[in-house]
């Protein structure tokens, strides 16, 4: 028996109501009893994502009899955003933040985790929904720093910017079409890097809230950094200007 999910309407429901970390769930379309329109609300409730699938992707899933419904167990403890950055501002740290928006791809989402593990980033933020699972592979590729920073997930991006604006952090964008050259730019303080999916970039409304824009240039016929390439030089710029600066 697979100790990665739970299965059945009254199990989940249970598993959710205890507190348990919940990384998706998986519910049949058409499930029209009282006990499932109860977990449906109780994971709106929660911020919990879920997904409305076919059965054939639930009997992949398990062939247990799981009445139409299967959660699927977080590998990683989530943290709360709000209690992250007054602790470090308490803790006399400058905060340096990396939020991951709508990243899918789980080889890529672990290894910037890695990067960002390494470079000593405080926290990561992602979206409840529309990124990569936290799950084994994740946790491979990122060489276990999955477990070892704080990782946030936000039902609300947007929100969860503004939060961080008005906690005092700079946000910067990284885009490959608009802004600064990375170098150029004062990465200096208070920071969090927005970093935005494989195919289309940083949606509009995150990148309205970016306070500077930076690009790497490109010089080869392959038009683009891989994202996680990406992610790995702006992470790397914002450790040397900190290091330049501790210098003067």
């Amino acid at each position: 028996m697979r100790k990665d999910i739970i299965y059945g309407l009254r199990p989940v429901t249970e598993a959710v109501e205890s507190g348990r970390e919940i990384e998706k769930v998986f519910i049949k379309p058409g499930l029209k009893s009282d006990l499932a329109h109860s977990l449906i609300n109780l994971l709106k409730q929660n911020n919990v994502p879920f997904q409305f699938v076919p059965v054939e992707k639930l009997n992949k899933i398990s062939r247990i009899n799981h009445q139409g419904v299967i959660a699927q167990i977080s590998s990683i403890s989530y943290q709360n955003l709000t209690h992250i950055i007054p602790a470090l501002y308490e803790n006399a740290e400058t905060p340096f933040l990396l939020v991951l928006d709508s990243i899918t791809d789980v080889r890529n989402f672990g290894a910037i985790a890695r990067t960002a593990g390494c470079a000593g980033v405080h926290a990561l933020v992602i979206p409840s929904r529309g990124g990569a699972m936290t799950g084994p592979d994740a946790l491979k590729t990122s060489a276990g720093a999955l477990n070892r920073i704080p990782v946030c997930r936000s039902a609300n991006l947007a929100e969860s910017l503004r939060y961080i604006k008005d906690s005092g952090l700079k946000i910067v964008a990284g885009t490959e079409k608009e802004g600064v050259l990375y170098h150029e730019a004062d990465l200096g303080g208070p920071s969090a890097l927005i970093m935005g999916a494989e195919d289309r970039g940083i949606s509009p409304a995150l990148l309205s809230l970016a306070d500077i824009k930076v690009r790497i240039p490109v010089f080869g016929s392959i038009g683009s950094l891989n994202v996680s390439a990406a992610a790995s030089v702006l992470i790397y710029e914002f450790v040397r200007q900190k290091q330049m600066s501790r210098k003067k």
